[in-house]
């Protein structure tokens, strides 16, 4: 992993290939490289892809627990200037693509293309408010626990079948190394609605879904999809969440093919 100081905190990062750059951002639970392994591994023949550790996870430093979508929008921002990037195509799975949605409302020009993968408008905008309100306070509950507990309550929302073994391990590894603080903080940046935010993408938008994901059930997709218009939707069979690891060869396919489009 290599490190940049961005605005007094510490973000770490994978950067892996070469060609035209494509960033990808974690949901709220595990890490950068965990998440999109698969993916670096086999996009990095055609892109220089970069994965960051949000303020919060995985190897960063905790931003304050103030630090709502638009500060992790600017941070994103400020993060890709400190590289030298001027543009990207930006690919985000479940809070990640919540902000890339914040980032291509408040960074137009910094963003080519957005790839939502079992994204949200923000919790309160793709969630009735009784949902966002449990999972707030689960997340200030979870926040407290052993990091046993904490994976043995979030996992099995997170896939729909069962993963290979290795990538399971990863994946748990990465999640047991959960900030509270940071934790929090993303839970709260999560909760917030970015409706307001989907009208105003004009750039080419890929989005993801597991067929059978419980987290950001079908209704949340096809939301998104009806708000930014130009979209193009497509659903993973017998996928969950995170479908990244759980159907990795697909998933990367739909992204290579939406990319080669651009």
């Amino acid at each position: 992993m290599e490190r940049v100081n961005v605005n007094g905190l510490e973000i770490a990062y994978e950067r892996a290939g070469s060609g035209p750059p494509l960033v990808l951002l974690h949901g709220y639970v595990g890490d950068g490289p965990t998440t999109w392994r698969r993916q670096i591994d086999d996009l990095s023949r055609e892109f220089t892809v970069l994965t960051w550790d949000a303020p919060g996870a995985g190897g960063s430093t905790d931003p304050p627990e103030s630090f709502g979508m638009a500060d992790y929008a600017d941070c994103l921002a400020a993060f890709l200037g400190d590289l030298g990037l001027k543009q990207a195509h930006i690919g985000g799975l479940s809070f990640g693509g919540a902000l890339a949605i914040a980032f291509a409302q408040r960074h137009p020009t910094q963003a080519r293309s957005l790839l939502l993968v079992s994204a949200y408008a923000g919790w309160g905008g793709s969630l009735p408010a009784a949902e966002t309100r449990r999972r707030l306070d689960q997340a200030s509950a979870l926040s407290r626990l052993s990091s046993e507990q904490f994976v043995a309550t979030l996992l099995p929302t997170m896939f729909r079948e069962s993963v290979p073994p290795p990538d399971l391990a990863s994946f748990t590894s990465a999640m047991a190394q959960f900030h509270p603080e940071g934790f929090r903080a993303m839970a709260r940046a999560s909760a917030e609605d970015l409706r307001a935010a989907l009208p105003t993408i004009s750039v080419p938008t890929l989005l993801l879904y597991g067929e059978h994901d419980v987290r950001a059930p079908r209704n949340v997709a096809e939301d998104l999809s009806a708000a930014i218009g130009s979209a193009r939707l497509v659903f993973v069979p017998n996928a969950g969440h995170v479908c990244t690891i759980e159907s990795p060869e697909f998933v990367t396919d739909q992204m290579r093919e939406f990319l080669q489009t651009i």
